[in-house]
């Protein structure tokens, strides 16, 4: 599973004014100038060449970025904190790790099967001055080990979201947060969900955290 899912949605709690809007704006030209954005595509991708030692197969999603507004709404909802390893499945122009690493003072990890994006995520976070505490792996999410991983943060297809599912909770630590814009998990209810209202529709982000 890959480039980021195109699909999913979340909904912020509410609009952002004066200064906080200038802040995300300075954000978003700070992190995505040099970003091309990938338009919503179908729901599969051309496949693509994988590292050595795996397979090449078709990414499950084509990557669509989420908004800068709502990056930050699920940051904040999984109480990204220093300390924090940010694992991005699906993580397309690295956005919100490198939001996670600059805004936050958290590392972070991007995983995604197509290679120009990672290259583009590796330039990106140079360019925000933070590529020694983020990392972007071009790999398969259902082959990467989360299990030093505090916070997971998805933008995925229903279907992914549910294949997931068990490796979220085998792999991952008592005390793990996940949040996903857009998409739910299936049958586990989340803890939280927030609406983050923008100007092209209601977006959503949900949020769960794995038992001691």
């Amino acid at each position: 599973m890959n480039s980021r899912s195109a699909g999913g949605s979340l909904t912020p709690e509410g609009t952002r004014g004066g200064a906080a809007t200038t802040l995300l704006l300075a954000v978003a030209v700070a992190v995505t100038a040099a970003c091309a954005q990938v338009a919503p595509g179908p729901t599969s991708a051309p496949a693509t060449s994988a590292p050595s030692g795996q397979s090449v197969r078709v990414p499950d999603v084509i990557w669509v970025p989420s908004d800068v507004a709502v990056v930050m709404k699920m940051l904040e909802m999984a109480q990204v904190k220093p300390g924090d390893v940010v694992y991005d499945l699906g993580s397309g122009d690295g956005r919100i790790v490198i939001l996670a690493a600059q805004k936050f003072g958290a590392r972070g990890v991007g995983v995604d099967l197509n290679g120009d994006l990672v290259q583009q995520s590796r330039e990106n976070a140079v360019k925000a001055g933070v590529a020694d505490r983020v990392t972007f792996l071009q790999q398969d999410l259902f082959l990467t080990d989360l299990s030093e991983a505090t916070v997971v943060t998805l933008y995925l297809f229903p279907d992914v979201n549910r294949r997931l599912m068990p490796k979220l909770r085998r792999e991952l630590r008592p005390g793990s947060r996940i949040v996903s814009h857009d998409y739910d998990l299936g049958d586990w209810p989340p803890e939280k969900t927030v609406e983050v209202a923008l100007p092209d529709r209601a977006h959503y982000v949900y949020f769960w955290r794995i038992a001691p």
